[in-house]
């Protein structure tokens, strides 16, 4: 056979494109949560939790808030006992007003995790903004930003969170500060924790801006607003990810602190912090169940948070890989 007539060579076809499902199967953040035991619990705990609190409406066993459905003879009910007339099953007992303690730490997780992911974000946001502008500017208004933030390092964050609770409370007219109870502590929470947010970003950006990408963008004239949000903001967000994720944690923990000072969430809208204010005025009398359960979800959700926000500092710095 003649080279002319030799079949010819079937061209190689080019390797199909991985999917967004299969990179992120195949990245190196998800070969490293495999890898952890811990935190593939933590991560089962934390997601089991959040969609307990979530879905509370509709899975819960009682309505807790419903003063129909409550029943006085039903009060100090051990766990996994039937009420006075048989037609409820506590799981993990019933309160001094008759209310199913499994169904209060659902409804009560719901209010822990909205005031600690709504003041998370709002200490995200401020401090984030404040961290851009004073690493880009410098100067004097690098200065007072990081004064400012250095004098509210220097107070521990519920000093500070009852501080602004306390002002606010004043301010507030007294017919509106039931309703606005809950505003005013995310508000609180967060003023108190915006500062180690603007200390990180300002860090980053100080080092971001000596970069050439931003010296290009600026010799074209690009306002410097745009600078920060489209060049330097998208490289400072893994660190504020990972503190934002610990962050979490302390929030809910700093709520729970507060509701169960008696500074918090009111009563009519309870917390975990304020289900375990109650159970401790019954603990030595025997009534242990009341403090007991909504303390070891607060623990187990604060410690699921904290360890995933660990692994997550490590998953994200290359050093640790």
């Amino acid at each position: 056979m003649t080279m002319e007539n030799a079949p010819a060579a079937k061209p190689i076809a080019p390797p199909r494109p991985k999917g967004r499902l299969r990179q992120a199967l195949d990245s190196d953040i998800f070969y490293s949560y495999r890898r952890s035991p811990v935190t593939i619990v933590a991560s089962i705990v934390a997601v089991s939790l959040i969609l307990m609190a979530i879905l509370a409406p509709w899975i819960a066993p009682h309505d807790p808030f419903n003063p129909a459905s409550l029943n006085l003879m039903d009060g100090f009910t051990p766990p996994m006992s039937q009420s006075a007339f048989g037609d409820n099953w506590f799981l993990m007992g019933a309160d001094n007003q008759g209310r199913d303690v499994f169904s209060t730490i659902m409804y009560g997780s719901r209010v822990s995790l909205f005031v600690g992911a709504m003041a998370t974000l709002f200490a995200i946001t401020l401090g984030v903004t404040l961290g851009l502008t004073a690493g880009y500017n410098g100067g004097t208004v690098d200065a007072i930003i990081m004064r400012i933030a250095d004098i509210q390092l220097s107070f521990p964050g519920i000093l500070i969170a009852l501080l602004i609770f306390g002002i606010a409370r004043g301010v507030i007219p007294a017919n509106q500060q039931e309703s606005m109870a809950i505003w005013v502590l995310i508000v609180a929470i967060g003023l108190s924790n915006w500062a180690q947010f603007a200390r990180t970003v300002r860090g980053a950006t100080m080092v971001e801006r000596q970069k050439d990408y931003v010296s290009a963008a600026r010799i074209i004239g690009v306002h410097p607003v745009l600078i920060l949000i489209r060049h330097i903001l998208p490289n400072v967000l893994g660190p504020v990810l990972v503190i934002g994720t610990i962050g979490l944690a302390l929030a809910i923990i700093e709520e729970a602190t507060l509701s169960f000072l008696g500074v918090g969430v009111p009563p009519t809208q309870p917390s975990l912090g304020t289900l375990i204010r109650i159970g401790q005025q019954y603990l030595f009398s025997g009534e242990w169940w009341i403090l007991f359960f909504p303390a070891v979800t607060l623990v187990l959700l604060a410690l699921s948070v904290n360890l995933l926000g660990d692994w997550l500092r490590d998953a994200l710095n290359p050093k640790l890989r």
